[in-house]
């Protein structure tokens, strides 16, 4: 780590109220959240369709995805410095065995949490260096997701689904204006519009800058000059308010089957 990041994570660590603040309980209940959807959703495919064969994996190796990659193009998967470097997303893989005997990943999930100005709001805390804001700038940690939908685009070069889903929640990920009551009885307005608070767009490159909170499972194919080209679109899922277990369950859910349905339209 430089020595800056070291001095910015020092910061943060100060203002935030010490670790709890980067890696807050929020967070943390979040992530356990999505785990435990996937977990159910795991479940439920074993249920529903007896007669294939699944797997439940909590990280993916960089070696792995190289092999992988190397395997489509020998001009891919050269580098690699650390041997053991793995991926690990918040709410795991699932994987279907094929008629090939081989693993086809049909899901892969992700949560991040972002700004507590809401919960600060309604119990009157201040925020800030000097403790005297209602809000407080939202910081670019959201920006540390490209990094694994990378790692999948790259070990699921070779297909024609993208079974990636990020369910962001917080109010850096606000959809739309609303206000927010003090203990005083006065209000705070929260902008989804704002560039100081909102992160959502830090993502949408992810998506293509497509409509959020739209199932992306299935690639999309557009003409260039006289060839086509295939996106890999992660499936972006934002709001300020909590999602529930069963909301991510349902939408972990119909991106495994869209993902079973390619795989059986194409083998």
């Amino acid at each position: 780590m430089s020595k800056g990041q070291t001095k910015r994570l020092t910061k943060q660590h100060i203002s935030s109220g010490g670790a709890s603040g980067i890696f807050g309980e929020d967070a943390q209940v979040h992530e356990h959240s999505v785990g435990r959807a996937s977990a159910g959703v795991f479940e439920q495919l074993k249920q529903k369709y007896p007669r294939y064969q699944f797997r439940f994996r909590q990280t993916i190796s960089k070696k792995e995805i190289n092999e992988k990659l190397n395997s489509i193009d020998k001009r891919l998967g050269k580098t690699l410095f650390v041997k053991d470097s793995k991926i690990k997303p918040d709410g795991g893989i699932i994987e279907v065995q094929d008629k090939h005997g081989n693993w086809r990943v049909i899901l892969v999930s992700e949560a991040k949490f972002q700004g507590k100005d809401v919960e600060n709001i309604q119990a009157g805390i201040l925020v800030g260096k000097n403790k005297n804001q209602d809000l407080m700038v939202a910081g670019n940690a959201i920006e540390r997701v490209y990094k694994n939908i990378n790692e999948f685009r790259n070990y699921l070069l070779d297909e024609y689904h993208f079974p990636y889903v990020v369910f962001l929640q917080g109010s850096n990920f606000a959809t739309k204006t609303f206000q927010v009551f003090k203990p005083d009885g006065s209000f705070v307005e929260i902008r989804h519009d704002s560039g100081a608070m909102n992160r959502i767009d830090r993502v949408t490159a992810a998506n293509y800058c497509m409509e959020i909170n739209r199932n992306y499972c299935k690639n999309i194919f557009i003409s260039h000059k006289n060839s086509s080209v295939m996106l890999q679109a992660a499936s972006i899922y934002a709001r300020c308010e909590p999602w529930s277990e069963d909301e991510m369950r349902e939408i972990m859910m119909d991106i495994a089957e869209t993902s079973i349905d390619m795989l059986n339209q194409l083998g």
